[in-house]
């Protein structure tokens, strides 16, 4: 499978990726916890169906001590019994946000929920980490880019 659009040609991609890349660079530095980051990016890749996100958040979980049962639940989340109150949380916000289109929006019990194990600088994160994931996804997805080549920490 071949890209629709080649970014790292791209005089006009180029201009703006480097600014996309800044902003995840700054995520990273947050106060949000590492592991919650890569399995809200990893959960709202999934949901959004962007392969290269999926391929490389996996990878850098596991690169990262994540282990393979975790990562291959996060898709079933609500059943599994891997996840702490605070993951669980910040993965029901992850889903919401991401299925705004849905109708339901993110209610005032979901928010509650993430506010009762994220002060304000690691919600603000959690927010900002679901809109860039789906603002990248949708980049990815758009222009059909192809997954499995991803080697961790390749863009960081």
């Amino acid at each position: 499978m071949d890209a629709r659009l080649d970014y790292l040609s791209s005089p006009t991609a180029g201009k703006i990726i480097k600014y996309v890349m800044s902003a995840g660079k700054a995520l990273k530095e947050s106060p949000l916890p590492t592991t919650t980051m890569e399995l809200v990016a990893l959960r709202v890749s999934q949901i959004n169906g962007c392969a290269v996100c999926i391929d490389m958040h996996t990878k850098d979980a596991a690169a990262a001590g994540e282990s393979a049962v975790r990562l291959n639940l996060v898709a079933a989340w609500r059943e599994a019994t891997v996840f702490t109150g605070p993951e669980r949380a910040a993965l029901e916000l992850a889903e919401a946000g991401t299925r705004i289109a849905d109708g339901a929006g993110v209610s005032d019990e979901v928010w509650a929920r993430a506010a009762e194990h994220y002060d304000e600088e690691q919600l603000t994160a959690l927010v900002i980490t679901i809109s860039f994931m789906s603002m990248v996804n949708r980049l990815n997805v758009i222009t059909q880019q192809p997954a499995g080549s991803y080697e961790p920490g390749q863009f960081h």
